[in-house]
């Protein structure tokens, strides 16, 4: 069964170059003010709960992942005669805003399927029920992505439960690296042996380029690089939600990941066109052979590749500066609201979502599992780029934040802008002074 091409890439691209996200975080913010604590609570410990529910559960989706919830909804109404799932798709520049709408209305759907990123945005408002003990019973809890499962748990307590997941890890052309005497496992352990690898690149096959990363794509920048400073045992933000600060200025990692992408660009290991890059054509070179390393997702190095490159292209986890290894577990949580019409319905149909027949079949809508238990035999022989991160679910992650698309996805955000000042303007400590500065401000204003 082959992967579909171009589904996955089209919603990544759409969501990572920057600006489409952001304009709804930056008007769903201030629409959220009056909605806290507007909807009364669901009990998920009312005896029968999720179970032999009727009518119909409502489920508001955004665009760009549409297929997924849609063919999940449809295999479950064809198992529940008494029970309809009704799927609504929100685009993603209204959604934050739409949904803060409706809270404060008190007419809300029964689930949100959306960006995970988003989840703490609500939770903290007590828009969304609190399912620990439902999701803390599951068989099996332990498999889920940690990643995912972080974005919705808050002091202990767990608001929803991940659904598809998109994950970041380092793609090599292996017949380019084999040329050059090299493979891809021996190379990939740290950025300082992959920088030596690249100027042996440069060397042994002057007609192609080492390395590729797309410079004025602020999201594509954010789900790729970020790993690399995870990988380190650190990350950009520090304290607990709400009391959030930049940790921007002595972070060793980050210092040196914006020094390894500056090296990359003075040394021309990347095309020029690294530099206006903006995601349209992200993994187009990479694809083509142009390219021999390439940190993206699986859409876009596998799924909307020829045939004939497919098992070419190979992947790990993204490295840190001297080692260790991470990757960013992008994708959708689901989410049951609290004053949801039918509660019941809707925990019957996320529980669903959860099952490994569902979970295995994402991919033909494009998208990767997250249950790390999914990745069998024949999985991997469908799938076989998916098996590194879908079996190292526990090394993802992506910070829980009340501010993320303001900081990382915006055009105009400090994160871009830190990275455009450090790589192309050389000046890595003006840029990471000036970031501490706007990722302080922005958290401040964010969490009054």
């Amino acid at each position: 069964m082959a992967p579909p091409r171009g589904r996955l890439m089209l919603s990544r691209r759409s969501l990572l170059r920057g600006g489409l996200a952001l304009g709804a975080a930056g008007a769903g913010v201030s629409a959220l003010a009056a909605c806290a604590g507007t909807l009364p609570p669901v009990d998920t410990t009312a005896e029968g709960f999720g179970q032999e529910a009727t009518g119909t559960v409502t489920v508001w989706c955004r665009a760009a992942t549409q297929t997924a919830i849609q063919a999940a909804a449809t295999s479950f109404n064809t198992q529940h005669e008494d029970l309809e799932v009704v799927v609504l798709p929100i685009p993603d520049a209204q959604y934050v805003t739409k949904l803060a709408t409706s809270i404060r209305g008190a007419s809300v759907p029964d689930v949100v399927d959306f960006d995970l990123i988003n989840c703490p945005l609500f939770y903290v408002r007590d828009a969304f029920a609190d399912l620990t003990e439902l999701v803390s019973g599951l068989e099996f809890r332990d498999v889920l992505s940690a990643g995912h499962m972080g974005l919705v748990t808050h002091q202990e307590r767990i608001y929803g439960i991940p659904f598809i997941g998109d994950y970041s890890t380092l793609f090599a052309n292996t017949d380019l690296l084999g040329e050059a005497g090299y493979q891809l496992a021996d190379v990939a352990g740290s950025l300082e042996s992959l920088m030596t690898t690249c100027h042996a690149l440069q060397t042994s096959l002057p007609d192609v380029s080492p390395w590729m990363f797309p410079g004025n794509a602020s999201g594509a920048m954010g789900f790729t690089i970020q790993p690399m400073i995870w990988a380190a045992g650190t990350d950009l933000l520090t304290g607990e939600l709400g009391e959030q600060s930049g940790n921007i200025t002595g972070n060793d990692a980050l210092e040196a990941v914006l020094e390894f992408h500056r090296q990359l660009w003075v040394d021309e290991l990347v095309p020029r066109r690294a530099f206006v890059e903006d995601g349209a054509q992200w993994g187009h070179d990479y694809r083509s052979g142009e390219v021999v390393f390439f940190p993206g997702a699986y859409g876009s190095a596998v799924a909307e590749a020829d045939e004939a490159f497919r098992p070419i292209s190979q992947n790990v986890l993204l490295p840190g500066p001297d080692g260790g290894r991470a990757t960013f577990s992008g994708g959708d949580n689901m989410c049951l609201l609290n004053g949801a019409p039918n509660p019941s319905g809707a925990w019957m149909f996320m529980r669903y979502t959860l099952e490994l027949e569902v979970q295995r079949s994402l991919p033909d809508s494009g998208y990767m599992p997250i249950r790390s238990d999914s990745a069998d035999a024949g999985f991997a022989a469908d799938y076989e780029q998916a098996v590194v991160p879908v079996t190292h679910l526990d090394e993802g992650y992506v910070p829980t934040s009340l501010a993320y698309n303001l900081l990382y996805n915006q055009s105009a955000s400090p994160w871009l802008a830190m990275i455009r000042r450090a790589v192309f303007d050389g000046d890595v400590p003006g840029a990471m002074a000036e970031a501490q500065s706007e990722y302080d401000r922005i958290l401040t204003q964010t969490q009054l």
